[in-house]
């Protein structure tokens, strides 16, 4: 693959855009696209970069990276080019066989606050593949040198915009932690978690109920955070949040494994 491929999945994958890379792996006939050509689809069905054939071909190709992002499965595609049109005005009336791979963005870990818990959830986060962004006037690259993202100039989190299904920790230690919390529930993450005592997180929904939030939305936080592991230190109070994470993410039980 050469440099200008990598550089552009390179970038993709930065900027945490989704996208699919089919690779054609068989031909057969005549056929514009050879073993070996590819493109880059993403998940509207574009053809960002690359080639694989022009007309049906281009066509069905972008169709089944829309599928495969959708569903998260790589597929093989077989296309009839019996359609497509070579340069002198004749069909080709080949056959092309196309690998198309999803490519999913990261999902993200936002960590709002900072903190030895903070940057200790920091680093867990980057070790398990998610890309962390954190918001908080003291995130230095040298107390969270992991994070791809770092805000420390948003003190009405309004750059605070989780994806669908990215995980938030709530853990500014009582400081703007309704305003936060108010704000992520705005959005479609799918873990949102506050980091406080019973009584704070009680406070905290209070608040949320006087602002108009039904307790649906109240559903949606969990707190205290964490699994029950008898956690006390910061780092073993990170551990128990990163431990929640995975288990929702995987669809695990919290249960030990050695449980008859």
């Amino acid at each position: 693959m050469s440099d200008d491929w990598l550089e552009i999945l390179r970038e993709l994958r930065e900027r945490g855009v989704g996208h699919a890379l089919a690779t054609v792996i068989e031909t057969r006939g005549s056929a514009s696209a050879k073993t070996g050509s590819k493109a880059v689809i993403d998940a509207e069905g574009r053809l960002l970069h690359g080639w694989v054939g022009g007309g049906c071909a281009e066509s069905t190709v972008c169709q089944t990276a829309v599928a495969a992002l959708r569903e998260g499965e790589g597929r093989v595609v077989d296309v009839n080019l019996d359609d497509e049109v070579l340069g002198v005005g004749m069909p080709c009336g080949g056959h092309m066989r196309v690998f198309v791979e999803p490519v999913l963005p990261r999902p993200g870990l936002w960590i709002v606050g900072h903190g030895r818990v903070a940057e200790t959830l920091c680093a867990f986060g980057d070790r398990l593949g998610l890309a962390v962004r954190v918001s908080d006037p003291g995130a230095t690259a040298e107390h969270f040198p992991e994070a791809a993202e770092r805000i420390t100039d948003d003190a009405g989190y309004q750059r605070l915009r989780p994806a669908p299904g990215d995980f938030v920790v709530i853990a500014t230690q009582h400081k703007g932690d309704h305003l936060s919390l108010d704000r992520v529930l705005e959005s479609d993450a799918g873990y949102i978690a506050l980091i406080a005592s019973r009584k704070r997180a009680g406070l905290v929904m209070d608040y949320l109920r006087e602002r108009g939030r039904g307790e649906e939305d109240i559903a949606r936080v969990r707190s205290p955070a964490g699994l029950d592991i008898g956690a006390r230190t910061p780092e073993e109070i990170a551990l128990s949040v990163i431990a929640e994470i995975v288990q929702h993410r995987r669809g695990g039980s919290g249960e030990s494994l050695a449980s008859p």
